[in-house]
């Protein structure tokens, strides 16, 4: 006998058959939701590019409103998906889920949590350089390693009468997926070669608090972003170099480094001691 509820449809029980199909149903699910090979490392399609320009216009109003707010690195990602479309949000989702096992030497994925984080807010920092005085926009770091920082500067200006200024502090994973979209057109519409340059989302220090990394930029305005040597040549830098460990902070990205990352004597990361 035949156990209860089981037909059978020209010899094949009816119940095996609404299984298969269950099973059938749910990997074709898979395959069209899940985003990880999606995307094309390399160079975007074009297609891609013209989501990829859409996605950076429509934000522009609303991260020049945050940045305004002094709130921009504290994005979140219901605040930046929220004006997308379903293949808009697809296309950032597909972004998110590079793993660094996929990039040529990308830093792995943080372990992020934030939530109990306390944060010192930073305003009021001021350049005077060639174009004349700029304010910068508002950071956040750690509280403990906030007070390291400012430990670290009263030292510099006791010794060499400088100091440096806090560029870029912490950056929630949603404003760093912001920012690797943005600097991506930059780049050539790579992900291998934008990520040389600008973390993906989850893989970034800035994004880390336990390992909190800070960019910085020197009172005349100097980062050495587009010019790395211009900021290694500081006597900022060289104090740096020679006395930032003793406050717990080092040098992530130096030249030669066998993550794929770009020289970056600007961006300093802490490790507590």
């Amino acid at each position: 006998m035949r156990p209860y509820g089981w037909a059978t449809t020209g010899g094949c029980p009816y119940n095996v058959m609404k299984l298969a199909t269950l099973i059938v149903c749910f990997l074709l699910f898979l395959l069209s939701s899940s985003p990880v090979w999606a995307i094309n490392l390399d160079n975007l399609s074009k297609q891609e590019i013209t989501t990829l320009e859409k996605i950076l216009e429509t934000l522009k109003p609303l991260i020049e409103e945050k940045k305004a707010a002094g709130t921009a690195n504290l994005l979140t990602f219901e605040e930046l998906y929220q004006p997308f479309s379903r293949q808009q949000k697809r296309f950032l989702d597909d972004i998110r889920a590079i793993q660094p096992e996929q990039i040529k030497g990308s830093s792995r994925k943080f372990s992020i949590n934030p939530a109990h984080v306390v944060f010192e807010t930073i305003g009021g920092q001021k350049t005077n350089g060639k174009e004349g005085e700029k304010l910068l926009e508002i950071q956040y770091l750690p509280k403990e390693i906030y007070q390291s920082y400012v430990k670290m500067m009263e030292a510099m200006e006791r010794d060499i009468g400088k100091r440096l200024l806090v560029e870029s502090g912490y950056r929630s994973a949603a404003y760093q997926l912001y920012l690797f979209v943005f600097y991506m057109p930059k780049h050539g519409y790579s992900i291998q070669e934008t990520n040389r340059f600008v973390a993906l989302p989850g893989c970034s220090e800035h994004g880390y608090p336990q390992q909190q990394a800070i960019d910085f930029i020197n009172q005349e305005g100097i980062n050495g972003e587009d010019n790395p040597e211009e900021f290694e040549v500081l006597p900022e830098y060289q104090w740096l170099t020679q006395h930032a460990g003793e406050y717990g902070f080092v040098l992530s990205y130096p030249r030669n480094n066998d993550q794929n990352t770009s020289f970056e004597p600007w961006h300093w990361s802490y490790r507590k001691k």
